[in-house]
């Protein structure tokens, strides 16, 4: 900047070279002239001065050993300026404060960026020798002694402050643009290791805004149910955020949020989850899918907090699944049963997907109070099963694309992978599927096998193997049955593991017979007993075996009437009709074609069906009034159960719309039928015998297992490593494990160890 004009009363400056010597009385006189032209700096007549100048007479000062003079001038001039500030501040009015503070502090860094310029080489060389501080740092650190940390100044600053933002939490308007520039210039005054914007103003904030959120959160707390309260509190978070962008420093965020955190949430998330009537129970009751997004993201904040609505969630999910195995209604009912039980699924899957953002502690906490209450009994898993059956013979009927029949299976796959007791489900499973292959009634045998597919993918090969050998024997059944019938000239017709026939009163010649061929492995239930079947039926079974063994050697035939269904043509007295029966009925009414009347007895003698079986499939043909095709003479209206003496014929009054007549099997008193429309009111818990039975073995088979691998074993040890073995297939309980290792001990499989008692060795 080049020297203006001189003004009246300046001092002249001499020019002095560098290379002259200087003493004290050429120093003096240069600084005098520096401070004057400090003087004029603070005085806004900057542009009457020459930088160059200035400079240079700093620069020969510092050069000649006078930098102690020179920086120690400069402390005092601006100290003795910033004194007249600090009054004028003290001075100026609260509402104006703020403003005059501005104001100041703009001028006095502009000021000192010009002096620092024209001391740039003490600052260079003197200071850094002697570890002063640097010229434009001086001046701030005066500036925070004598002005901003005025005693006075310092009070009314910070009260001002804090009111401005009191006041902007009331909704009222301040000047943000302002307030961030008094801040702005406490943080830029921490300088020298001091930390201005903490101590002066950070410190009494979060203490201030501390008590002011205690006294607001227990207000509206008590005051407001909790979806209200949430959104008051996502509220003041926001608005704490966003005060902090606008005009706090940055350093403040975490410490403001943490506050926030703990007044909002922390002190209170217990009263609000637990409170009667708007708390979390009451939001998973009544689907308040937002209200519990946004106590979960609020709540996320304070990880703890959320262990108290997972805690929650699991109690509302347990007492609704309490709710539906207590139902009188539904327990009757197992496809209602699963229903409701998918339906309760889908209602939590909805809230831990939307409102807890697929959280995988949520995810597991379902996970758990669905396997608590699904499992307290086996009678989840017969009733999926019962489900499963009804789905295959009617409830996929409708669906229109493969996709609706997969999501309707991968329903009730998640239901299959809570259940503990998987072996009770595939018992009651391979029971429902060979009833459905036998009979024909599966709606889809592509679904089926993708259903069979599913449950391989959860439990392993050796789960569904059976059922596989079961699809199997039937798909090779087919191909038996056209080699039978190219056998023949005409070829017969085959339908059922035992004979279907046609028959009436006034027999055909023509029987029809489907022969299933079952791997006897494969199939539940034990063999059934032979009965007596009808010679012409006899003949076309004897045809068949011939058939069968001339083709494949060193097997051998069981037939099993049992499973077996018939359509007959029946004359009636009045009508005809084709009725659909069960071998064992076919064999009943096949009697009649000879005789007019029977005896009970006469009908134990000339079928040979089991006892059991006949009482049961005799009063399906009696009692139901659809399906009335014999008659008791002389019946005893108080007793249905047919006693020896009891006559039995045609019923001569029988009457139907229907050309085909299904009837029905009668259920007898303490049985379980196991079929959707007919389930066991009383819902049995317990676990079946074969499938207990077969748990023995199976315990037993993996203890060898893990023992012949592992050669000795503690107790302890060896019930873990059989557990988790079984987990699969069912939970095993440690008393079964113990009784299976004390009768391998017994069978020499194991022994205990001398040594110690409670370690087992493997016997090869």
């Amino acid at each position: 900047m080049s020297l203006g004009g001189k003004k009246p009363g300046a001092p002249s400056i001499r020019q002095f070279r560098s290379g002259d010597p200087m003493d004290e009385k050429e120093s003096n006189r240069t600084w005098e002239c520096l401070k004057h032209a400090i003087h004029q700096i603070h005085e806004h007549n900057a542009s009457s001065l020459s930088f160059e100048e200035l400079y240079r007479n700093a620069y020969n000062l510092v050069l000649h050993k006078y930098g102690e003079l020179l920086y120690n001038g400069v402390q005092g001039v601006v100290a003795d300026h910033l004194k007249g500030v600090a009054q004028s501040c003290i001075e100026c009015p609260d509402d104006r404060l703020l403003d005059e503070l501005k104001k100041q502090w703009d001028d006095h860094k502009t000021t000192m960026v010009m002096i620092r310029d024209i001391l740039m080489y003490m600052d260079r060389n003197f200071v850094t020798q002697y570890k002063k501080v640097p010229v434009y740092e001086m001046g701030l650190v005066i500036f925070r002694e004598k002005v901003s940390g005025h005693p006075r100044v310092k009070s009314h600053l910070l009260t001002l402050l804090l009111d401005n933002i009191t006041a902007e939490r009331r909704g009222e308007q301040v000047d943000r643009i302002l307030l961030k520039h008094t801040l702005n210039m406490l943080v830029e005054l921490g300088v020298q290791g001091k930390n201005v914007y903490r101590e002066c103003f950070e410190d009494p904030f979060l203490d201030h805004t501390r008590k002011f959120y205690q006294d607001e959160s227990k207000q509206y707390i008590s005051q407001n149910p909790c979806s209200d309260y949430l959104k008051k509190a996502e509220k003041r978070i926001r608005e704490e955020k966003a005060r902090v962008e606008n005009y706090l420093h940055e350093s403040t965020m975490e410490k403001i949020e943490e506050l926030c955190d703990e007044e909002w949430i922390s002190v209170h998330y217990k009263t609000l989850i637990h409170m009667e009537n708007s708390g979390c129970a009451w939001m998973f009751q009544c689907d308040k899918i937002e209200d519990l997004e946004r106590m979960y993201l609020l709540f996320s904040r304070v990880p703890i907090s959320l262990k108290e609505i997972q805690k929650v969630m699991m109690d509302c999910m347990c007492e609704a699944g309490r709710e539906v195995l207590n139902d009188p209604e539904k327990v009757k009912d197992p496809v209602s049963f699963i229903t409701a039980i998918l339906s309760l699924k889908q209602k939590f899957d909805r809230f831990v997907k939307e409102s807890f953002k697929e959280s995988k502690d949520f995810q597991l906490a379902l996970k758990q109070a669905f396997e608590s209450f699904l499992n307290k009994d086996t009678r989840t898993a017969q009733y999926l099963s019962l489900y499963v059956d009804d789905q295959f013979r009617k409830g996929l009927r409708g669906m229109s694309n493969d996709a609706d029949v997969d999501a309707a299976l991968e329903q009730v796959v998640t239901v299959f992978r809570f259940l503990q007791d998987k072996d009770v489900f595939e018992n009651f499973y391979k029971q429902h599927l060979a009833r459905r292959l036998l009979t024909g009634r599966s709606v889809s045998d592509e679904a089926e096998r993708s259903m069979i597919s599913k449950l391989k993918s959860e439990c392993g090969h050796q789960y569904t193997s059976k059922l596989e050998g079961m699809f199997q024997d039937m798909k090779l059944s087919e191909d038996i049955m056209k080699q039978y019938k190219n056998s023949f000239a005409s070829p017969s017709l085959a339908r059922g593991m035992a004979p279907r026939t046609g028959t009436t009163p006034a027999m055909s010649s023509s029987i029809d017979l489907k022969v299933s061929v079952l791997t006897s492995g494969f199939w539940p239930g034990p063999p059934g007993s032979p009965c007596e079947l009808p010679p012409e039926v006899q003949d076309c079974c004897s045809r068949f075996e011939t058939f069968y063994l001339a083709k494949h050697t060193g097997r051998k035939l069981y037939w099993q009437p049992q499973h077996g269904l018939a359509d007959i043509k029946a004359q009636m007295p009045k009508t005809k009709h084709e009725l659909n029966v069960t071998t064992y009925q076919m064999c009943i009414l096949m009697l009649f074609n000879q005789h007019v009347t029977l005896t009970y007895k006469d009908l134990q003698v000339r079928s040979n069906i089991p006892l059991e079986e006949l009482k049961r499939h005799l009063m399906s043909l009696y009692v139901n009034p659809k399906a009335k095709i014999l008659v008791r003479r002389d019946p005893d209206k108080e007793k249905k159960d047919p006693e020896d003496s009891d006559q039995f014929m045609v019923n001569p009054q029988f009457e139907s719309k229907l050309m085909r007549i299904k009837v029905p099997l009668v259920q007898l008193r303490g049985e379980t039928n196991l079929t959707a429309e007919g389930t066991d009111a009383a819902g049995s818990a317990d676990v079946p015998a074969t499938v207990e039975e077969d748990r023995k073995h199976l315990v037993e088979a993996v203890i060898v297992r893990v023992m012949k691998s592992r050669k000795t074993l503690e107790h302890n040890q060896l019930v873990m490593e059989v557990t988790r073995h079984l987990t699969s297939r069912f939970q095993p309980a440690p008393t079964l494990i113990k009784q299976r290792i004390e009768k391998l001990i017994e069978r020499e499989y194991l022994e205990r160890s001398n040594a110690d008692r409670r370690v087992y060795n493997y016997l090869a």
